[in-house]
């Protein structure tokens, strides 16, 4: 039976408020700065085409603003976190489990998942990558960020951000490339620093 700490209880409290734990990690994150060159760099949101996003594990839509609000959805589990971007974001919005998206086959040109899998075991992390797999189109490009253990040892902060992460399952590069299976290419992949926080950046292309 799995026991729960302090820790993990005030951790639960915080971000059942949306507002409150969007600031805490606004302030960690240095204004989200990465995340949001990473989104502009790899896949072009606003470039003039007519290619649809996918925000894949939205949470409180905090990236719904990088995207063009009429092509944007996010899809996410928490009503609670849904509530508050539908309320407080561009975009369109629904509840969603991973495995088993409400979406069209191919109804997508693009897809963020940022910092999703390592809060997912194996198979249902591998499960939700064959559901996104299925509603991107030939060709998509998926931007996936996803939490690393801090690289330099004098980032005490980034550490200890690390060891507070309410995700269990975060994984080698070796063990998110079998995640992300057969139906899907890295085409590009490097680590990425957002204030305190290490992630492992990779650019996927969706292959038939």
């Amino acid at each position: 039976m799995m026991t729960t700490t302090p820790t993990d209880n005030l951790l639960d409290q915080l971000s059942a408020a949306p507002r409150l734990w969007n600031a805490l990690r606004w302030i960690v994150e240095a204004g989200f700065h990465g995340e949001r060159l990473a989104i502009a760099r790899e896949l072009r949101p606003w470039a003039g085409d007519g290619r649809r996003f996918l925000d894949f594990g939205c949470g409180t839509g905090e990236f719904a603003g990088e995207f063009p609000p009429g092509r944007y959805v996010g899809i996410d589990l928490s009503t609670t976190y849904l509530r508050f971007a539908g309320q407080h974001r561009p975009g369109s919005y629904m509840a969603s489990s991973g495995e088993g998206l409400a979406l069209a086959d191919g109804s997508f040109d693009a897809a963020l998942i940022l910092g999703v899998l390592h809060h997912l075991p194996d198979d249902i992390a591998a499960a939700a990558m064959a559901e996104l797999h299925r509603a991107l189109r030939p060709g998509a490009t998926a931007l996936v960020m996803e939490d690393i253990p801090p690289p330099d040892w004098r980032n005490a902060a980034g550490h200890l951000m690390h060891w507070l992460d309410r995700g269990g399952h975060i994984r080698t590069e070796a063990d998110y490339r079998t995640i992300f299976g057969a139906g899907f290419a890295v085409e590009r992949a490097y680590p990425m620093r957002s204030g305190i926080c290490d992630y492992a950046v990779y650019v996927l292309k969706r292959i038939p």
